[in-house]
C-alpha cells in the first residue's frame, strides 16, 4: 500500500496501513465509547501515542463517516470520536 495520507478530497482509499488501522479502532468502539487517548489507542494497535496522533490529522480529513476533534492533552492527547 502507498505511504500516502489523506487527500485534500479526503479519499479514504489514500489512508495508510497504519491510519486505517486507527480508523477501524474508532469505528470498532464510537458506539461506546466518545473520547480516546491516543497512549491508549497505541497500547491496543502496538503503536506509539506520537505515531497515533501524527495520524489522526488524515483520519480526521478522510471521509471516514466519523467526527474526529482533538479535545485535551494532558498525559496524553485525547480525541473526541463521534459517527
Amino acid at each position: 500500500m502507498s505511504a500516502t495520507t489523506a487527500s485534500a478530497t479526503g479519499d479514504q482509499h489514500t489512508l495508510t496501513e497504519k491510519q486505517q488501522r486507527i480508523l477501524q479502532y474508532l469505528r470498532e468502539n464510537a458506539d461506546t465509547q466518545t473520547y480516546f487517548k491516543s497512549r491508549l489507542i497505541g497500547d491496543e494497535l502496538d503503536l506509539s501515542a506520537k505515531e497515533v496522533g501524527s495520524n489522526m490529522t488524515a483520519i480526521k480529513n478522510s471521509d471516514a463517516a466519523l467526527d474526529v476533534e482533538k479535545w485535551g492533552y494532558s498525559s496524553s492527547t485525547t480525541w473526541k470520536v463521534t459517527a
